[in-house]
């Protein structure tokens, strides 16, 4: 019976919010049983002036009477309302709420050059590998929704991780990242190439690869220009960054510039591969201005992609609530029809 009963009001897919509510079906049965009578005809009491009515509804809703159709009206009420307050609930059609993310590929060189002490960070002198961990661990920070992957090079490239949105790995394995990990040497175009590949299978608005150096192509397969041809074929834009001040040498424990020692890096190939392709290139001599360029890579302008499918839930307990009430009434009024 209770089966047919919410069979108008639940789905194959709905469900009750709190079903132990369904647990209040038999206390009817159970008061009847259990307590004794309300009144008894020999005792006195305060008569209402509708209290025959009363009577027999109440009389309709016994043992001796549920056949009757009020009887029927008043149990169908109190089924509908313990429905009610189970609180059905039907799951609504699949939605996939717009997410506003990019997915970055990040390449940080690890070859030997980023070992010159010519960076301040804060009140000290520190590496440039150092510096770019730093601004990269920032950069990240605020990377929330966006898909990160990271790829490291020195004599060849090796992607460290995926595009992912887990951040926390991103930043761990930067953190870990060690100069000479990938090689001595500068492998421009290999690390071009190896983006291009993990990034192929993303949309072409969403092909971003900003990439870190502060020298010149010393390794590899691949030239930089060649492999910029291939990265422009697949719609990868690339960001270069040329990253080192004047270089430095150590006298007496203190670091003193080097006049000269940062044309090593080819900024004239790092700004062709970086036009050719859609991006721009940023020559970053400190700490300060590598932060202030990946504050404006920051501001690229977002891609909407789909987010994670979620399905609503209805709330459908008015429709048990309000047949209960229409129950009630009916029963209410069925014996003065009746009398009628």
């Amino acid at each position: 019976m209770i089966d047919t009963l919410l069979a108008p009001f639940l789905s194959l897919h709905d469900h009750f919010a709190w079903p132990w509510m369904l647990l209040a079906l038999p206390l009817p049965w159970f008061a009847r049983w259990l307590l004794p009578p309300a009144r008894h005809a020999s005792s006195a009491a305060l008569r209402a002036p509708f209290g025959e009515r009363l009577d027999r509804v109440a009389h309709a809703g016994g043992r001796t009477a549920f056949g009757s159709r009020a009887g029927w009206l008043i149990w169908l009420a109190w089924i509908a309302l313990c429905i009610a307050a189970a609180r059905p609930q039907q799951l609504g059609e699949a939605v996939q709420p717009p997410q506003v993310g990019r997915d970055l590929m990040l390449a940080l060189d690890l070859s030997g050059s980023m070992r010159e002490p010519d960076m301040e960070l804060g009140s000290r002198t520190v590496d440039r590998l150092t510096a770019a961990k730093a601004v990269l661990a920032d950069f990240l920070d605020r990377r929330q929704g966006d898909r990160v992957g990271l790829i490291v090079f020195g004599r060849r490239a090796y992607a460290l991780t995926p595009l992912t949105l887990d951040l926390a790995t991103v930043r761990q394995q930067l953190e870990d990242s060690v100069i000479g990990l990938a090689g001595q040497e500068t492998a421009i175009g290999d690390t071009i190439a190896l983006a291009t590949k993990r990034l192929r299978g993303q949309p072409a608005q969403q092909r971003v690869l900003v990439l870190l150096t502060d020298g010149v192509n010393t390794a590899g397969l691949l030239e930089p220009k060649k492999a910029a041809e291939i990265a422009k074929a697949e719609g990868v834009r690339i960001h270069t960054i040329a990253f080192g001040g004047e270089g430095t040498m150590s006298l007496f424990g203190l670091p003193v510039p080097m006049p000269g020692a940062g044309d090593e890096i080819d900024e004239a190939t790092l700004r062709e591969i970086a036009r050719s392709t859609g991006g721009r290139f940023f020559r970053a001599r400190d700490t300060s201005q590598l932060a202030g360029i990946y504050a404006e890579i920051d501001r690229l302008e977002p891609i909407e992609r789909p987010g994670q499918a979620v399905r609503p839930r209805i709330e459908r307990y008015p429709w048990p609530l309000g047949a209960a009430f229409a129950c009630g009434l009916l029963a209410f009024a069925w014996p003065r029809r009746r009398r009628a």
